[in-house]
């Protein structure tokens, strides 16, 4: 059987775009009308992690995302990158997931694709930053994970040589396989796309699922109504400031600012 490696990669807003972002204020979520979407920039490091694993030692890599339905085009991205296989989760029961709800999610997906060896992700998505999913997706697949992997490396057929981010420094772990490694950017540098792989990306099999695709699906542990973490409160601040505008020559302009500055003082 070929070494099966699968790909978390999430479709997150264009950071070009940030300023045109909003809140829903029912939801507290993002509203995404209208926002250009790419793929999170650490899983790209992880998709390049992946590839270079499948050319050193052979097998398959599933590139696999939970989004909207146009999120496949990031994953076609990654098919051109040299991906065998991409799987979208697709469905309006999974929107407004908080990141447990989705690590749930997606460990139903990788379940329900089959088994495999290795599983990667990068460390945290640039939209939200919580580095929780990684962890969270090892711990319902009831499987070894490690996050902050600065470097990695196959043992056999039976292990993940990793070396792990430290507040002090860096130590090295070797984890049975299968588990789930989360990668910084710093750990390699991705590929660009070849003329070659952009033809072909659009023959790769893409599969999309939805909720009722998934067997042993809790649907109490999905989307808004399966997230424990709530948007709460919202509100619009203010940052206007009452100006004056001081009229004069250079020196009474100086003199009036000064007493101002004493009167505070």
């Amino acid at each position: 059987m070929p070494f099966k490696i699968a790909v978390c990669i999430k479709s997150v807003p264009s950071p070009d775009e940030y300023d045109k972002m909003t809140i829903d204020p029912e939801t507290m979520s993002l509203v995404r009308a209208g926002i250009s979407s790419v793929v999170n920039s650490a899983d790209k490091h992880a998709v390049e992690l992946a590839l270079t694993i499948k050319e050193k030692h052979g097998g398959e890599v599933t590139v696999v995302s939970m989004g909207p339905p146009d999120a496949k085009e990031q994953l076609y991205e990654m098919l051109a990158l040299g991906a065998d296989k991409a799987a979208l989760l697709c469905d309006k029961k999974f929107a407004g997931a908080d990141t447990l709800a989705t690590s749930y999610s997606l460990s139903l997906l990788l379940k329900n694709l089959g088994d495999f060896d290795l599983i990667l992700a990068g460390n945290e998505s640039d939209d939200s930053g919580t580095a929780h999913v990684p962890s969270q997706l090892g711990e319902w697949m009831d499987i070894p994970h490690i996050a902050n992997v600065v470097s990695a490396e196959l043992e056999g057929e039976k292990y993940l040589i990793a070396e792990k981010e430290l507040e002090d420094g860096t130590a090295v772990y070797k984890l049975t396989l299968p588990c789930v490694a989360a990668v910084k950017k710093k750990i390699n540098t991705v590929r660009f796309a070849t003329m070659g792989g952009l033809f072909s990306a659009k023959s790769k099999p893409l599969t999309i699922l939805g909720a009722d695709d998934l067997k042993d699906l809790n649907e109490e542990y999905i989307g808004l109504t399966g997230s424990p973490t709530q948007g709460g409160e919202m509100r619009t601040v203010h940052q206007g400031r009452n100006s004056q505008a001081i009229e004069g020559t250079e020196e009474e302009i100086a003199a009036v600012i000064l007493d101002k500055i004493n009167a505070l003082i």
